[in-house]
């Protein structure tokens, strides 16, 4: 198999199943390929519980595919590799431990150097703008700065590739509009490669470099979308809202086509 040596990931033919209590296999992920650039910020977006974190598990080794491979750099990885950094969909800092802690968890668990773990992690605080808030507890620190601290501790481990699931979900829009900004920023100034998966449109079109739709499950890729539009980015342009309200037409045929099939399936059983 030949692998795009330039690409930071390449994923190859991906499927994954579950059991659905029915003794019946559930197929969630149908042969999904792409590749994703050094530094690119990739954008993935589709119906609501079709695939989409299951799609991130497997490229950063929490879950196995049934059948396909993920390349990082060109390296087969396996299950249990550790070059992945992941932004979670629900907070997940421990509350026990102050904002610095939580940053340099990983570092501890790594059993890096002292000197070294201390110098990365005041690097990392200044990045993400942090700063004065280091001996704050979760509970002491706002809904942003908590997504802040995540994205310091997963980029704090220097990992290859970022992942981040709905990061930004759970927030009020000036919040999240802001957050997104930051993520930018902070991305410039460390090069990172993102997967960035999101249900809301207007933030992938903001935000990334490409964005793939996948379709329902068992998710396909069904269009690539280039954003071609410079950044920063004015999220009322006329630029953005064509691409917005292409994918979200793209995005509505495929939820209708979904209802479709529904409907048809409880007609056979009645």
């Amino acid at each position: 198999m030949l692998v795009d040596i330039m690409s930071k990931l390449s994923v190859r033919d991906l499927s994954k199943s579950y059991p659905n209590g029915n003794l019946e296999e559930v197929e969630v992920l149908d042969n999904i390929s792409f590749e994703v650039q050094e530094g690119e910020l990739l954008g993935i977006v589709g119906p609501s519980g079709c695939g989409k974190t299951t799609l991130l598990k497997i490229i950063a080794g929490l879950l196995e595919p049934d059948e396909g491979q993920v390349f990082i750099d060109g390296e087969n990885v396996q299950p249990g590799h550790n070059r992945v950094g992941y932004i979670f969909q629900q907070e997940s800092l421990f509350p026990w431990r102050t904002v610095r802690q939580n940053i340099q968890f990983g570092l501890e668990v790594a059993k890096v150097d002292s000197s070294l773990m201390s110098s990365r992690v005041n690097e990392i605080i200044k990045i993400v703008g942090m700063e004065g808030l280091e001996d704050n507890y979760p509970h002491e620190i706002s809904g942003g700065q908590a997504r802040k601290t995540e994205m310091a501790r997963s980029l704090v481990v220097s990992p290859d590739i970022l992942v981040a699931d709905e990061a930004f979900s759970n927030l009020d829009a000036q919040t999240r509009n802001y957050l997104q900004e930051e993520f930018l920023r902070v991305q410039k100034s460390t090069g990172s490669t993102i997967l960035f998966v999101s249900h809301n449109v207007d933030e992938a079109v903001f935000m990334c470099d490409r964005i793939l739709v996948l379709t329902n499950i068992p998710a396909k890729i069904l269009v690539e979308y280039e954003v071609d539009i410079p950044k920063p980015r004015n999220r009322t342009s006329q630029e953005c809202l064509a691409y917005r309200s292409d994918i979200l037409s793209v995005l509505k045929v495929e939820q209708e086509k979904a209802m479709s099939r529904s409907r048809q399936k409880q007609s056979v059983s009645t």
